[in-house]
């Protein structure tokens, strides 16, 4: 009888430990994640009062203006804004993917004292300012410089245009934020590589293709996914980048959110945009996840 005391008691003490080790990330997460989302949906089902705050009763308004229906009629804008925002993460990410594929490997490759420097060297823009950095950008995009004037050379834009503001400078600047977060993840997916896999292939008489399909992509799949994870969702929201590199002619959906908050003062649009892009974010994972899946031979590959 004692003894089944001391065990229930061991293992209420083992439970009150494990509940006082989580419960500061739980707390956190309620606070700061959980409860907001909350308030954002809630907020996405109001009206939009005089001055653009909440208010009741309950409306599905936000969405009609987001797809387009405003007491002017119909306009493509706010789809426009949205399909823009999908296709430059779709582009920027395949970018980045193609990228930092070879060199991941190329570093991975490399003698082992040369490999930090190298990593060093990939992210040590990121260390600096984000608008700093797009600011950069602008300056070497802009009119009559030495990239612009090689562009107009070529017959890309006009000789007294620049190449920005524009969809590509915005298209550049986001391969040129994310590729970093592509290229650590599939570096470490590379270190772990078993190499007698690719050996086998090879002897096997496989062709290159064949080779990447079955012997290495499937070994580096989890750091591609981890990599397209960190680049397509902070991507597909970016704010800083489409409002300097595209001077307001390339608006993403986070611009569009941003806006409704501040000079458009419209919080229920903006709202409903932020609470589309969160549902755009989660069936996004849900197709990269049946994809990793069915790459990975049915293995299941966790994001």
């Amino acid at each position: 009888m004692a003894g089944r005391k001391t065990a229930a008691g061991r293992h209420l003490g083992q439970t009150s430990h494990r509940l006082g080790t989580i419960a500061p990330g739980v707390f956190w997460i309620v606070l700061f994640l959980v409860l907001p989302s909350f308030f954002l949906i809630s907020m996405a089902f109001m009206s939009s009062g005089p001055y653009g705050l909440p208010q009741m009763p309950v409306s599905v308004e936000s969405f009609k203006q987001l797809a387009g229906f405003g007491f002017l009629g119909w306009s493509p804008g706010n789809l426009q804004t949205l399909i823009r925002s999908l296709w430059q993460m779709l582009v920027a990410t395949g970018l980045v993917i193609l990228i930092a594929y070879p060199l991941a490997y190329f570093i991975s490759i490399q003698p082992a004292r040369r490999q930090p420097l190298m990593l060093l060297i990939i992210v040590l823009p990121s260390w600096t300012n984000q608008v700093i950095r797009a600011f950069g950008w602008m300056n070497i995009l802009a009119p009559d410089t030495p990239v612009s004037n090689l562009a107009a050379s070529v017959g890309l834009t006009p000789p007294e245009m620049g190449l920005f503001p524009s969809n590509f400078a915005v298209l550049l600047g986001l391969v040129y934020n994310f590729l970093p977060f592509m290229v650590l993840p599939l570096y470490a997916a590379f270190e772990k590589l078993d190499p007698n896999i690719v050996r086998a292939a090879h002897d096997l008489y496989a062709k290159p293709v064949h080779v990447f399909r079955h012997a290495v992509l499937p070994q580096t799949l989890p750091g591609l996914m981890a990599g397209t994870v960190l680049v397509s969702i902070p991507a597909f929201g970016m704010y800083v980048i489409p409002e300097l590199l595209g001077g307001g002619k390339a608006m993403m959906i986070g611009n569009l959110v941003a806006r409704q908050f501040a000079a458009a003062s419209n919080w229920p649009l903006g709202a409903a945009a932020a609470l589309i892009m969160i549902l755009a974010t989660l069936g996004g994972l849900m197709i990269l996840r049946r994809i990793g899946r069915r790459l990975g031979g049915g293995k299941e590959v966790v994001l």
